[in-house]
């Protein structure tokens, strides 16, 4: 014990379980976000490179292939380019460069070649329409009556070309008769066959009933049509033409009797 009888206070330490400690930042994850960044910037830097670099490739291949077009447009380079046809064409490379002294370039235009006319001809109606044997006589010159590549001669059309043709007759013909039979053809003759081949017929027999005013009193007319239509194998030397029974009562006119031919293959 003390003097005096007094004892020794004992020594008392309080904790404090509140206080605040402060913690370091780590170093290594400090580095490891800066590497990441610096990665990340190298490779947008990198690919904003590849694509300036494939930018620039290909219009550098737009470039050449434009101008290799144009090279080849050129109709002097086409000349050289294909010699056969250059020298088909004789001295149209020549007329195409032109003088030293001008630079223009003269282009001839290409010859067109013309395509022969297929044989066709129209026939019309003749005043004097009567021929021998009732073969119907025609105009075939003069106004809308035209023979091409094909021949006329008394009343028959000469094919000159072999090949397959449209054929076409139509006649109009005065029936005002008590009776009256009207045959209508369209006739071939060739030399394989010793005589005439029908190729169309029209057929027809007309009866007029009485009545109190007849009309061969008045002078009055009955007409009549017939068109015959065919396409056929005609072959050179063929000679077409027109029989027509009872040919006197054909009615005169231009548009009212026509014949025609014309080929439509080959």
């Amino acid at each position: 014990m003390a003097e005096g009888g007094v004892g020794t206070c004992p020594q008392v330490f309080v904790v404090d379980s509140h206080s605040n400690y402060a913690t370091m930042p780590s170093t290594k994850k400090v580095r490891w976000a800066g590497a990441s960044q610096k990665f990340l910037l190298l490779m947008v830097g990198l690919t904003m490179l590849g694509l300036v670099v494939q930018g620039f490739f290909i219009f550098s291949l737009y470039k050449k292939t434009e101008a290799l077009s144009l090279s080849r447009s050129h109709p002097f380079n086409q000349n050289l380019s294909n010699p056969i046809s250059s020298g088909q064409q004789g001295g149209t490379i020549l007329s195409q460069v032109g003088s030293r002294e001008s630079n223009e370039i003269h282009i001839q235009p290409p010859r067109l070649q013309q395509v022969p006319q297929k044989p066709f001809a129209h026939l019309m109606g003749s005043s004097s329409p009567v021929g021998e044997d009732n073969v119907v006589q025609w105009l075939h010159e003069g106004g809308e009556a035209i023979t091409r590549n094909m021949s006329y001669d008394k009343g028959r059309l000469l094919v000159e070309k072999e090949g397959y043709y449209y054929l076409y007759s139509k006649v109009q013909v005065n029936v005002a008769e008590e009776c009256l039979l009207i045959q209508h053809k369209v006739m071939k003759d060739t030399s394989a066959y010793g005589k005439p081949i029908e190729l169309m017929k029209s057929k027809s027999f007309h009866c007029r009933t009485p009545k109190p005013t007849s009309a061969k009193s008045t002078g009055g007319e009955d007409l009549w049509n017939s068109f015959l239509a065919g396409i056929f194998q005609l072959q050179r030397g063929d000679k077409i033409f027109v029989k027509l029974e009872n040919i006197q009562k054909l009615h005169p006119g231009l548009e009212e009797n026509f014949m025609g031919a014309f080929m439509i293959f080959p």
